[in-house]
This record gives structure tokens, C-alpha cells and sequence, in this order.
């Protein structure tokens, strides 16, 4: 018996020492060459703090930002409330915020709320007075250039924040083809485009009922043109929707990111409990971007420079 439990207790410590080292390891790799990922949610389908900041840890991340939901309600915006947590069950503001006040080496924190509430532009406000560092994620189902829109892109700029929209066909901030006006409108808001409507974009040919188009690529989509047009639109790299547009054509992802190298922000938007393996989306982006980067300062500028002159850290 005893022989067994050294044994046992022998298999144990090579374990802890393996997990050990490879956290070393992965603390050290971050350090050389850190990674700001702007895209991540409190409670993302019930995760707790404790598995994300794992989850962050083993992905290799220097830096997160959390991006909150707005109030629960029962409104067209939000889908009679089907919409309310980001349609993830993602936590408020306050959520972000605590992690971020705890942990300020690497947590960030947004404001957020449903978009078309009168209250929207104060509560945000109020937020941001007490640091948080952009407006997002947001996930509502209004017009992209509605008036409420407008309010938040008038205060983003004022505050000097960028303000992150999760487009998609015919359910959150519709009309991505007129976007191109807002843009033009307020050319001091940086805005940062997310989601299967914003990425799906990238190909001329692309067909907008479609979210998840797995065909070859057309350059000059409406993405495309709005990235080269605009100084002041950039790209979320974040999600299954941002992880297909790197894996579907890899050849044009390459000319993509030569084009686009000062545009491009990595963001995981990963629901993951572990940061590694099949079911992490996250770090396979990452792996994604280290493989279809043209040249290794393209890869740097993506994963850290970019999102660090952004955000003016």
C-alpha cells in the first residue's frame, strides 16, 4: 500500500510540476511577445471568472478586454429579451469592471447598453467616467445608422473610445451596406467591425444571407473597401466568424493582411473553458494569424501594436 500511494503521489507531483512549467512557459512566451485580445465576456454561457482568467492565461494573453451586456429587457431591439446578455448570457458591465479594478496588468473593461433606450448615452457615460475604455459589444437589433446608433457614435468620439458593432444579416445593426455614411459622419469615432455580416464582407461576391460562406474569396467587398477607405474603421478578428475568414481562402487571407496589416485587431470572443485544443476558437485564431501573417511584423502588428495604439496604451 504504501509503495502505491508513492507511486500515486510521484505520478501527482510530475503532473503539477508539467503544469507548472508549461504555465512558465506560457507566462514567459507572453511576455516576449504579448497579445492584447479585445474581444472577451463575463459569464459567456455561464463560464465562471475563474475558468475565463484560465482560459486567458492559457491562450497566452498579456492583455483582455471585456466587453459587457446592457440591460435585460423585453424590447424589439433585443428580441423580446431572446437577445438580453448578448444572446450569450454574458454578464453587465459592473462584471467587467470588477475583474478589471482587480486585476489592471490584464484586464480592461467596456460600457454597454441596448442601444434604442433613452437611458443608453447616460448610462455609458457614467461608465466611462470611471475608465472603462470602449463602447461594445454592441449586439442589438436596430438600424446601423439610426438616430440611438448616432448618439453612441457622437459619444465615442468624445470620449475618445472606440465603439465595437457585432453585424449580422437581418438581426443586429442592420443596413452594413449604408455603414459607409457613418463612417463618413463621424470620422473622429474608431470603429471596430465584428461578426458573420462584417467578415462574410470581405468577398465582392459575397451573398449576405449566407453567415458562414466557406467558398474562395473576391477581393473588394464591402469590408474590403470600407478597411482602405476609411481611416477610422477597423476589424475585430474574433469568433467562428473571424476564424472562417482567415481559413477559407488562405491565400487571400495573406494579400488581406498585407492590405489591411494597421487595420487588424486579434479578439478571441471564445467561449472555451481550457484556451487550447479543438474547442478553443481563440487560440486556434491565433495560431491562424502566426501561419497567414505575410511576415512576422505583420503577425506583431495584429496580435498587439495595433489594439495598443487603439486603445493608447
Amino acid at each position: 500500500m504504501k509503495s502505491h500511494t508513492q507511486s500515486r503521489r510521484t505520478f501527482l507531483g510530475s503532473i503539477l510540476s508539467s503544469v507548472t512549467a508549461s504555465a512558465v512557459a506560457q507566462q514567459s512566451s507572453a511576455a516576449a511577445e504579448p497579445i492584447l485580445d479585445i474581444h472577451q465576456h463575463t459569464h459567456y454561457h455561464d463560464r465562471n471568472d475563474e475558468h475565463m482568467t484560465a482560459h486567458q492565461q492559457a491562450m497566452g494573453i498579456t492583455k483582455t478586454i471585456l466587453l459587457p451586456a446592457g440591460t435585460p429587457t423585453d424590447r424589439p431591439s433585443t428580441h423580446k429579451g431572446k437577445s438580453n446578455g448578448l444572446a450569450a448570457r454574458c454578464g453587465g458591465t459592473e462584471t467587467c469592471m470588477k475583474i478589471a479594478k482587480a486585476n489592471p496588468q490584464a484586464y480592461l473593461w467596456g460600457a454597454n447598453e441596448v442601444t434604442d433606450l433613452e437611458s443608453a448615452p447616460a448610462e455609458i457615460e457614467k461608465w466611462l467616467k470611471l475608465g472603462a475604455c470602449i463602447i461594445g459589444e454592441q449586439k442589438f437589433a436596430v438600424e446601423c445608422d439610426s438616430a440611438h446608433s448616432q448618439k453612441l457614435y457622437e459619444l465615442a468620439a468624445e470620449y475618445q473610445v472606440p465603439i465595437l458593432l457585432h453585424f449580422q444579416h437581418m438581426t443586429y445593426n442592420l443596413g452594413y451596406d449604408r455603414f459607409h455614411a457613418m463612417l463618413a459622419k463621424y470620422p473622429k469615432t474608431i470603429f471596430i467591425g465584428h461578426a458573420q455580416t462584417f467578415w462574410g464582407n470581405i468577398d465582392k461576391a459575397h451573398d449576405q444571407k449566407v453567415l458562414y460562406p466557406k467558398s474562395k474569396i473576391t477581393p473588394g467587398g464591402i469590408t474590403d473597401r470600407y478597411l482602405a477607405d476609411y481611416p477610422n474603421m477597423y476589424a475585430d478578428m474574433s469568433a467562428g466568424s473571424g476564424l472562417l475568414a482567415l481559413t477559407r481562402d488562405e491565400e487571400h487571407t495573406t494579400s488581406f493582411f498585407q492590405r489591411h496589416q494597421d487595420k487588424i485587431l486579434y479578439g478571441s470572443d471564445c467561449a472555451d473553458h481550457f484556451g487550447r485544443g479543438p474547442g478553443c476558437q481563440g487560440a486556434q485564431t491565433i495560431a491562424a494569424i502566426r501561419k497567414l501573417s505575410p511576415n512576422k511584423s505583420v503577425e506583431r502588428k495584429i496580435l498587439w501594436e495595433n489594439s495598443q495604439k487603439v486603445f493608447r496604451l
